[in-house]
């Protein structure tokens, strides 16, 4: 797998993400260790987690998996602090607890506890990527930066970066302390960060990694011909914004990417992670996958190379007319 440059930093990682926030929910650990073993063979180095997934779940289970399984070394990790854990239902078996509101905390004192957990937590001694995972406004910037520096100087965390932020928020802490990575949801059907979160990141030097390159899941067609059982826009947690996101634009990108994919030999699924890749100023893209037959489609995108005609007509089709 091709490696990338995160911005003007010296760190390289594979322009394809894992993401792990269904790992103990809608992902066992046995699931998650074919899925991790797959994507380092495939060369994936970025694997990307955080406390607040699953409860803590997912963090726990990657846990599991570093040494024994994988080499710790292999990987660029990525972890967040900043947001309460909170619990993603699984689709099924014994109940577990509900999803609640993340309370907010990028106080010097919140940030610092929650990465020396997760260090704890995974057993290693430093993040490669550590981000402030949300804007709180009750915090200073100054103190916020001035936390990023110290991790950083103390070895715990080799580049800092953020997510949930929007331009400005970015361009605001960028310009007091260096950023190596900012997070964003990105894709065919969201493209608003072309507007002014990208240009704010180039600006600043900071490698961008698109969340949510497939949209919850619409982009790989399976809500052609309605809800499949087994879902997002079937569970009860996710359902209203996966159904809110189905309109007209919506089913006229899916189409074209039908279209684009049948024309390839490839999925519509492969064919929207490479036009999300190949954006100016995308590092790399986090994704996310049930099992190991997804992950497969996933990690096919990254041989495909789309023509230039096709990304044309994939941009014209996405683009918003409002």
């Amino acid at each position: 797998m091709e490696q990338r440059t995160v911005g003007r930093s010296g760190l390289r990682v594979s322009r394809i993400g894992l993401a792990t926030h269904t790992w103990g929910s809608h992902t066992d650990a046995d699931e998650a260790a074919v899925q991790l073993v797959a994507f380092v063979e495939a060369g994936g180095t970025l694997v990307d987690t955080s406390p607040a997934y699953v409860g803590g779940g997912a963090q726990r289970i990657l846990a599991e998996l570093l040494g024994d399984l994988v080499s710790r070394d292999d990987l660029v990790l990525s972890g967040c602090a900043g947001v309460a854990p909170h619990v993603l239902p699984a689709p099924a078996g014994p109940a577990v607890p509900q999803p609640t509101h993340a309370a907010v905390d990028t106080s010097r004192r919140a940030l610092l506890r929650q990465l020396d957990r997760t260090l704890l937590e995974l057993g290693t001694d430093h993040l490669d990527i550590w981000n402030v995972a949300v804007w709180d406004p009750r915090t200073p910037l100054d103190e916020v930066a001035a936390t990023l520096e110290q991790v950083v100087r103390a070895g715990k965390v080799r580049y800092a970066g953020v997510r949930g932020f929007n331009a400005w928020q970015l361009a605001s802490l960028a310009s007091v302390v260096p950023l190596g990575a900012a997070q964003t949801p990105y894709s065919l059907l969201a493209r608003s960060a072309e507007t002014d979160f990208v240009p704010a990141a180039l600006h600043h030097g900071v490698g961008v990694i698109a969340s949510a390159p497939l949209a919850g899941g619409i982009l790989t067609g399976k809500y052609r011909d309605g809800v499949p059982a087994d879902s997002r826009g079937a569970d009860e947690a996710t359902a209203a914004e996966i159904r809110s996101r189905l309109d007209e634009r919506a089913t006229r990108v899916v189409d074209a990417l039908v279209t684009a994919a049948d024309g390839l030999g490839t999925s519509p699924l492969a064919v929207a992670l490479a036009w999300i890749r190949d954006r100016p100023g995308v590092t790399s893209m986090i994704v996310g996958a049930r099992d190991i037959g997804q992950l497969t489609g996933v990690l096919a995108a990254e041989t495909l190379e789309l023509p230039r005609a096709i990304a044309a007509a994939l941009d014209d089709v996405s683009a918003r007319t409002e």
